[in-house]
């Protein structure tokens, strides 16, 4: 059964990151927001970029703040104190020149709220000053533009179990889509890559998972290049998609299926029980996942063998036991 904690020794798993949440003093009023989860449990597994987008066009350090402003049909990134600084077209500017860097990174987290960095529900006031709207910031905005396949979260949105969670199984799986299609993609290695993850993406997704079977099914028919592209595409967009106790407990009866032929009934009925007490949530998804670890241990199968999907990311981060 694949162990991710293996996996993971000899990798270089990058992801870029917002530098004040990494503890570096830019942000405005010269302070940081070192981030705790980042630094005490991430940092053991990922090497982290730093951006600070405010400083690398110029504004200094202390600066005056900037915000997003709605006038004219548009919202532009101006300062808070003085409105004729608008640096909008220089954040935008400087994410298109980060994107060519951010080919090798698996995963991006922002700061929240910024005007430059905030993934998403950031305010935009209008004239007046008084809040009106919300948007992305204006270089976070430039990244999801150009780069829709990468992982993205914010750091305040790390603090919910499951967004938690779903961010680092989407970073682990990019990573290992980036090493295969740096090797070279061909037909084999599509359908190889789909059958290891098909699990995870049942799990997010099943019309996706349908359709990406339908986009695999046809990967030796033409150029595998043109697979690519619709391919990471839909998988990217389902595994984003937050995986309910309903969707796991559905994936949990059809892991089940591996292994049922080797179970007393008394043991199938436990582990039935087990499934069903996590869709209730009466239990977290580690408990039902655990026993049915226990239970391939014993009675090996090839197929399941292959599986991410229960080691999708180190055991250690206990990412499953709290959802």
């Amino acid at each position: 059964m694949n162990d991710t904690s293996s996996e993971i020794q000899n990798q270089n798993i990058r992801i870029a990151s917002s530098s004040c949440l990494l503890g570096q003093e830019v942000r405005y009023d010269g302070a940081h927001k070192l981030n705790g989860y980042m630094k005490r449990s991430l940092a053991d597994y990922f090497e982290f970029v730093p951006y600070c987008p405010e400083v690398a066009i110029g504004l200094g350090i202390p600066r005056k703040p900037i915000r997003l402003v709605k006038g004219n049909g548009e919202v532009r990134v101006v300062g808070t104190e003085n409105p004729d600084l608008d640096v909008t077209d220089q954040l935008a500017a400087y994410g298109e020149k980060v994107v060519p860097e951010l080919k090798g990174v698996s995963g991006y987290i922002f700061k929240k709220g910024s005007p430059s960095c905030g993934m998403e529900r950031v305010k935009v006031y209008n004239d007046a000053g008084n809040p009106v709207d919300s948007a992305s910031g204006k270089y976070a905005e430039t990244i999801m533009r150009l780069l829709p396949q990468l992982p993205v979260e914010e750091e305040g949105r790390l603090m919910d179990p499951r967004l938690r969670e779903n961010f680092v199984e989407r970073v682990f799986i990019y990573h290992r889509w980036q090493k295969l299609v740096d090797k070279g993609l061909s037909a084999a290695g599509l359908v190889d890559f789909h059958t290891r993850h098909k699990f995870n993406v049942l799990a997010h997704d099943e019309p996706a998972y349908r359709e990406l079977g339908r986009l695999v099914a046809d990967a030796g028919k033409g150029d595998i290049e043109e697979r690519i592209g619709p391919y990471i595409t839909t998988l990217m967009a389902a595994l984003k998609k937050i995986a309910t106790p309903k969707m796991h407990a559905n994936v949990l009866m059809h892991i089940m299926g591996f292994v049922k032929q080797h179970l007393e009934s008394d043991d199938k009925q436990e582990l039935i029980e087990l499934i069903d007490s996590y869709r209730l949530e009466q239990v977290p998804l580690i408990v039902p996942i655990t026993l049915i670890k226990h239970y391939l241990r014993k009675h090996p199968d090839p197929y399941m063998d292959q599986q991410y999907y229960l080691n999708p990311h180190p055991k250690e981060l206990m990412l499953r036991n709290h959802i």
